[in-house]
């Protein structure tokens, strides 16, 4: 089994400590800051599953996830990263650092950066062996370290990969037998959060697609989740699975969740 986690609330926090040490020490990049946090988070996950599965081999590996340069993430840097600011002081950031600064209505400031779709896992073979001898793997962490190829060499950038895209390309590089997303809720619904929201048990690739094409499923949430199921299912010709972690048995029996289907 491989694990992929997200990283949103430790890089913030790290954001956080950044901002208040920047007249003392040198601030780090957001590749570095990805690096950090799959290294702690990989480490905690680890330690937990080894208690809970003690005949296996777990291990976190550092995860590199090469991007296009050319991505239109980086023609348009929209994703929010990091603490809230007031006007005046997003104003600021944004001229002494260069960043590039969104309103969040209601609360405030965050810089935005870019967030190209994953292209290639540089570790792959590495995670695809220790996973056909049946150990658990726990990569591409926050999406993984976001970096550029020049030739034969990696370069780190500046950018946040989603981790639900880099969750299925992992899973179609592995011909993973089941591709399941973890998120909040038991299952994906129209109309979320609204009198008529309704529940989605099951849908096809080209439904799914459609839903995304009219706007469905914003991109903020679970957009990503089902655009990563959808591209599972048409590489491997197998049903992805999107729930929460408490109705995860009653969903592997058909019972709860929502299956996108080949």
């Amino acid at each position: 089994m491989a694990i992929v986690h997200g990283n949103g609330p430790q890089v913030g926090m790290i954001m956080l400590r950044i901002e208040a040490t920047r007249d003392r020490i040198p601030p780090e990049s957001l590749d570095i800051l990805v690096a950090e946090t799959q290294g702690s988070i990989g480490y905690l996950l680890a330690r937990a599953l080894r208690i809970s599965l003690p005949e296996r081999e777990i291990a976190a590996v550092l995860t590199q996830v090469a991007v296009d340069p050319e991505d239109q993430g980086f023609r348009d840097p929209s994703k929010p990263v990091g603490p809230y600011y007031l006007a005046d002081e997003a104003e600021r950031l944004k001229l002494s650092q260069g960043w590039n600064m969104a309103e969040i209505p209601g609360k405030g400031w965050r810089r935005t950066v870019a967030s190209p779709r994953p292209k290639e896992i540089v570790e792959i073979h590495t995670i695809a062996d220790a996973v056909s001898h049946g150990h658990v793997i726990i990569a591409g962490g926050g999406g993984g370290i976001p970096v550029l190829r020049h030739g034969g060499v990696l370069q780190g950038v500046e950018a946040v990969i989603d981790k639900d895209f880099t969750a299925g390309l992992l899973a179609i590089a592995l011909q993973a037998g089941r591709f399941v997303i973890l998120t909040d809720v038991p299952h994906v619904s129209l109309g979320f959060g609204t009198e008529s929201e309704k529940p989605i048990h099951s849908m096809n690739a080209d439904e799914a697609e459609r839903l995304l094409e009219e706007g469905e499923l914003p991109p903020g949430s679970m957009g990503p989740k089902v655009e990563a199921s959808l591209l599972y299912a048409r590489a491997t010709g197998r049903r992805a699975l999107i729930t929460d972690l408490d109705h995860l048995a009653k969903a592997l029996r058909g019972q709860e969740g929502t299956w996108v289907e080949p």
